[in-house]
C-alpha cells in the first residue's frame, strides 16, 4: 500500500537510505500490478470458466485477510486522532452517506429492469471504498494516512445504513434483504480483523517477534490486494460473459456515478474548506466504492441473484480505469499549485 508503515518499522534512522526491497518495488508499481491481476483473472475465467468459478470460496478469506493487514497500519492513536478530526470526517461520512445516496436514487431509474442486477448495482453504489481507495488517493496528492484512519468507521456506517437504503430504493426489497449476510460480514471482515490487527499491535509493542510479525504481515498487502482482485474477477467472469448482454446496461451507470461524485466530492470538500491534501482524499473517497467487501454480501444472496455478484464485480472493472484516469487528473492539478 501506497501508505504503509515497513520503512518505520524496519529501520530507525530515516536519514540513512535503505535499497529498494522487493515490497517497495511492489508498492511502486502496485496500480499496474492490480490492472495486470483484472486482466490476468478476465483471462482465466474466459479461458476455464469451470476452475475459474470453483475460486469463489477463496473471495471471504482473502478479503478478511486483506482488511487485517490494513487495519494493522492503523494505529489506536490515529484513529482516535481520526475521531477528533471532525471537519475531514463529516466531510466524507457526509458525501459518502448523504451525497451518493441522492446520486444513486437519480441514477436507479437508468438502471436495467432487472431484479438481481439492479440490487447488485445498488449494493455496490451505496459502499464507500476501504481498501484500494488508499491507494489511489495516496498516488492522487490525497492525505492516505487520514483515509486510511477513517476506514473502520465507513466500514461500520455502510454495514448499518446500506441495508436500510437499499429497503428505500428497491420498494419491494424487503423480502430479498436479510440482515444476517450483513452481520456475518461485519463480523468477519471488520470486527474480526481489527480485533485481531490490534492485538498484533500490542503483541509488537511488547515483543521483538511481535515486532517482526507485524512487520511482515504488513508486507503483504499488495500481494494480498493481486490475490483478491484475480479470485473475485476470474470466478465471476463466466456468469459476466453468459448474461454481459444483461449486464452492460450498468455499464454507463457506474461511469455517471464516478463522473457525478468527482465533482460532488470537489463541491463538498470547498463546503467544509478542507486544504488541498484531505480535499483529494474527499473526491476519492466519494468516487471509489466498496466492491471487493460486498461481493460476499452479493454471493449470500438468495438463488436466482446470481447476476447479483457479476454486477458487483462490473463496478470493480469500470472503476479501476478511472482510478487511473483520476489519479493522472490530480497529479497534473498538483503539478501547477
Amino acid at each position: 500500500m501506497a501508505v504503509s508503515v515497513n520503512a518505520a518499522a524496519v529501520s530507525q534512522n530515516d536519514s540513512v537510505p535503505r535499497p529498494a526491497t522487493v515490497v517497495d518495488r511492489l508498492e511502486r508499481h502496485q496500480v499496474a500490478l492490480y490492472l495486470g491481476a483484472i486482466l490476468a483473472g478476465l483471462c482465466a475465467g474466459l479461458a476455464a470458466p469451470g476452475p475459474a468459478e470453483g475460486l469463489e470460496s477463496a473471495i471471504t478469506p482473502l478479503l478478511a485477510a486483506l482488511l487485517y493487514v490494513t487495519f494493522l497500519q492503523i494505529r489506536r492513536s490515529d484513529l482516535l486522532e481520526s475521531l477528533r478530526d471532525r471537519r475531514f470526517l463529516v466531510a466524507v461520512l457526509f458525501l459518502n452517506f448523504v451525497v451518493a445516496p441522492l446520486v444513486v436514487a437519480v441514477l436507479s431509474s437508468a438502471l436495467p429492469a432487472d431484479d438481481a442486477i439492479r440490487l447488485g448495482a445498488l449494493l455496490v453504489l451505496l459502499c464507500p471504498c476501504v481498501d484500494y481507495v488508499v491507494v489511489f488517493a495516496g498516488l492522487g496528492g490525497g492525505d492516505a494516512r487520514r483515509l486510511l484512519a477513517a476506514t473502520p468507521l465507513l466500514l461500520l456506517a455502510q454495514m448499518l445504513l446500506t441495508p436500510l437504503y437499499l429497503v428505500l430504493l428497491l420498494g419491494d426489497g424487503r423480502s430479498v434483504i436479510e440482515p444476517e449476510p450483513f452481520l456475518w460480514a461485519f463480523a468477519v471482515l471488520i470486527l474480526c480483523p481489527l480485533a485481531l490487527a490490534w492485538l498484533t499491535q500490542a503483541w509488537a509493542e511488547r515483543s521483538e517477534a511481535g515486532r517482526r510479525a507485524l512487520v511482515g504481515a504488513t508486507m503483504t498487502m499488495v500481494p494480498l490486494m493481486v490475490a483478491a482482485l484475480f479470485v473475485a474477477v476470474s470466478s465471476q467472469v463466466p456468469l459476466v460473459g453468459s448474461r454481459f448482454a444483461d449486464i452492460v446496461g450498468v455499464i454507463p451507470v457506474y461511469a455517471a456515478f464516478l463522473a457525478i461524485m468527482v465533482a460532488a466530492g470537489v463541491a463538498v470538500a470547498h463546503m467544509f474548506r478542507l486544504a488541498p491534501e484531505p480535499s483529494t482524499a474527499v473526491v476519492f473517497s466519494g468516487a471509489t466504492r466498496n466492491s471487493l467487501v460486498v461481493l460476499p454480501l452479493a454471493l449470500a444472496l438468495p438463488v436466482g441473484a446470481e447476476l447479483a455478484a457479476a454486477t458487483v464485480i462490473t463496478q470493480t472493472l469500470v472503476e479501476l480505469i478511472g482510478m487511473v484516469v483520476l489519479v493522472w487528473a490530480f497529479t497534473c492539478v498538483a503539478r501547477r499549485r
